[in-house]
């Protein structure tokens, strides 16, 4: 048989592991800056880019599509083109994958700390930067199709199915979350509202864990576990059975997110069912990956990379049992909006996905520079001293959650809850909040310590080139299944209609749960007093969305009597219908915001605003005091309501026409509300003295618009009065 010389691409692979590893850093790094704000709140205080609600949504997308992103192309591109025997189909679409990616992540670099950002979880970013994202993953995904399709080994190893879904699903998850509104360049609002919102942005959101944190990693386990143990996979069939199952039921999970929410029951119950289903194909291929081990366990004692790998492996088999667990309903009551979920996500994130890394990494990196690793004692160190950080992070956090969720629902014998102040919780957890951050810095010094190991064996090895390898030709066979050949045998040399396959798997699901609540109204019940926001009240939630003021405060309150209590009346769908997009928040650091509108007066918010801890003993929110300075920028506010209009929200045109005249009555009344205290308003007159024909009335300041906002909150609808409420009850 003629046997065909070809070069594999090794430079691309080389240019995605330095970018893994400068990445992996910096996003380690702002997380445990943002863990030490939770201790010292105010340790950037007066810069706004990098205040905690600004850098939070950095720290996700750095560590997701930096860290992760670009060790799952270092990892597609290097053992793609070994298992199809064959070069990458393009240049070009390589190096136009690479450098755009890198483009993405400097422009997210930029754009979130300036406040540029949809609020959306893991889908932060704003909509040019949304179609360049949409882009360059076409350009990977053309590029690697248009490679099967030359590939010179007929039958497509298991680790391809995975990357092949992946492609697939993150295209369908990001272009139909990202469906926005352009209202500027970098201001748009999204096309769904409230509920619909909410369930949109969970299907994505919980399946970009799925999909871009799991399905291509599992595909990277099934070639690199296998190759530094030198073992064959456990089990074909299982494979099978792992690969299938997992992208059908998957794709279903994500309303377990929005369980006890404003959702409709069947949704958050179909999101239950299929979430439990999920403990099989995830079990399944958790053990079709310690059992290649089988016979090898010897190996994993003294070399560092199976090491790595058998941590990974466990932690996703962890964080994959829990998820389910977390998805029950009673499980769901106690850990939802509590440190637990950050426990629970920092498990998959750092073992699952940063492990798995770690051990690709230094089992690729001595094979491309055709050297040994400079330092197994050093890796040794890193895996130890990471998987401690691994433990003093999560443990402390699980406690957090035990702790929140305890005392969030305590009530005394008459009635009354224990804890009514929120900041009581705070104070409580400050101890597991140190823990974590010894924990996150531990895990961060592995990781310098690779990076020095990494840099010494570049030094000790040759230049990367391009490597020559030969295979023998793909023979041509007839289309159709060939007598015993099984079916699914005959599908892995079929990979167009696989990939459609796995597009029809992964649709199901998503087509069952959107579209009847998108198509059908009484899924979402209207609620006449629920009005749009004025003017300046839109422009209030403008700068809350900015400031990221949804990553510490949610707007759901839940149908729980302390919940209730605590916070109000709780939530209804029809109160969300004007919400572009919606603000429901995953995470209780402060207390919930729904019912805060006239709960304080004007000047408690300025005040809490310019120093939290004056109104709020014990409260770690830091100071938003250039809200306070800044001048409100209104140009865009006509833009906004029309926009609005287009996504249904009834502005008539008198209502645009208006605007400034109505915002400028609103903030004045505000203004003369937060002066008529006597320290305030000796303030402003010495700072007008001060700047003269320079000085910003109080009306046309930032810090107003969002006040305007807060105080709206909750008053569409008739809160009734609790006492009386449980009165009745008893």
């Amino acid at each position: 048989m003629k046997m065909e010389q070809f070069y594999y691409d090794n430079k691309i692979v080389k240019k995605f592991i330095y970018a893994t590893l400068l990445w992996g850093i910096v996003g380690f790094s702002i997380g445990l800056l943002l863990a030490l704000m939770f201790l010292f709140p105010n340790i950037t205080d007066g810069i706004s880019w990098l205040s905690f609600g600004r850098l939070r949504p950095l720290h996700t997308n750095a560590v997701i599509f930096a860290f992760v992103g670009n060790a799952i192309y270092a990892g597609v591109y290097y053992s793609l083109q070994r298992l199809l025997k064959t070069r990458m189909a393009s240049n070009f679409l390589s190096n136009f994958n690479f450098w755009g990616w890198q483009a993405i992540i400097v422009a997210a670099a930029i754009t979130l700390p300036l406040g540029y950002t949809t609020s959306k979880e893991y889908a932060e970013l704003e909509w040019p930067i949304d179609i360049a994202i949409a882009l360059v993953w076409v350009a990977f995904g053309v590029n690697m199709i248009w490679t099967i399709l030359q590939r010179r080994q007929r039958h497509l190893y298991v680790a391809v199915w995975f990357y092949l879904g992946t492609f697939v699903t993150v295209a369908v998850l990001h272009i139909f979350n990202s469906l926005e509104l352009p209202v500027s360049f970098l201001k748009s609002y999204s096309v769904y509202a409230g509920v619909q919102d909410a369930l949109v942005q969970w299907w994505y959101g919980h399946n970009a864990v799925a999909f871009f944190l799991t399905t291509p990693f599992l595909g990277l386990m099934y070639y690199f576990v296998p190759k530094a143990a030198n073992r064959p996979v456990y089990s074909y069939k299982l494979s099978i059975v792992h690969f299938w199952s997992l992208i059908f039921i998957y794709i279903w999970a994500g309303p377990h997110h929005l369980l006890y929410s404003s959702l409709p029951d069947w949704a958050q119950n179909l999101g239950v069912a299929f979430s439990i289903m999920l403990i099989a194909p995830s079990w399944g291929g958790m053990i079709n990956g310690l059992l290649t081990l089988r016979g090898a366990w010897d190996k994993v004692r003294t070399d560092p990379v199976l090491k790595f790998m058998v941590v990974a492996i466990t932690g996703y088999g962890m964080a994959t049992f829990e998820g389910p667990m977390l998805s029950l309903k009673n499980v769901n009551a106690i850990a939802h909006f509590s440190d637990w979920i950050i426990a629970h996500v920092h498990v998959g994130a750092l073992a699952w996905n940063g492990f798995l890394t770690f051990g690709m990494l230094y089992w690729m990196i001595p094979r491309m520079f055709k050297t040994q690793l400079y330092s197994k004692g050093l890796a040794n160190f890193h895996f130890w001293i990471g998987t401690l950080g691994i433990v003093m992070y999560a443990l402390p956090m699980y406690v957090a959650g035990f702790v929140q969720a305890s005392m969030w629902k305590q009530f005394n014998p008459d009635g009354t809850l224990t804890y009514e102040n929120f900041m009581s919780t705070v104070n409580e957890i400050m101890p597991m909040y140190w823990m974590r951050a010894i924990g996150g810095s531990l895990f961060i010094v592995g990781a310098i310590v690779m990076l020095y190991n990494v840099i010494m064996t570049v030094r000790s090895g040759s230049k990367v080139t391009d490597e020559l390898a030969e295979a023998p030709a793909l023979v041509k066979v007839s289309k159709y299944r060939q007598k015993g050949e099984g079916y699914h045998t005959w599908l892995e040399r079929k990979p167009v209609k696989l990939t459609l396959f796995a597009t029809v798997a992964i649709l199901i699901g998503g087509v069952v749960q959107i579209i009847p609540t998108l198509l059908i109204d009484s899924n979402i019940p209207t609620i006449t007093s629920v009005k749009p926001y004025t003017p300046l009240e839109l422009e209030g939630r403008d700068l809350y969305i900015r400031e990221g003021c949804v990553g510490c405060h949610s707007q759901m309150i839940r149908p729980f009597r302390s919940e209730v209590a605590r916070y109000g009346e709780y939530s209804k769908a029809g109160e969300f219908v004007y919400d572009h997009p919606f603000l429901w928040g995953s995470k209780r650091t402060g207390p919930d915001l729904l019912r805060v509108g006239g709960k304080y007066p004007d000047s408690w918010h300025f005040n809490h605003m310019y120093d939290p801890q004056s109104t709020s003993t014990g409260s770690i929110m830091p100071r938003y005091q250039w809200l306070i300075r800044n001048k409100h920028d209104l140009s865009d506010t006509e833009a906004k309501m029309k926009a609005m209009v287009s996504l249904g929200v009834p502005y008539t045109e008198s209502d645009i026409e208006n605007a400034r005249e109505n915002m400028k009555t609103q903030a004045e009344g505000i203004a003369n509300n937060i002066l008529e205290i006597p320290d305030i308003n000796t303030s402003f007159e010495e700072e007008k003295k001060f700047y003269g024909t320079e000085f910003i009335p109080l009306q046309e300041r930032e810090i107003i618009a969002l006040i305007a906002y807060l105080q709206r909150l909750g008053t569409d609808i008739k809160v009734k009065d609790i006492k009386e409420q449980l009165s009745k009850n008893n």
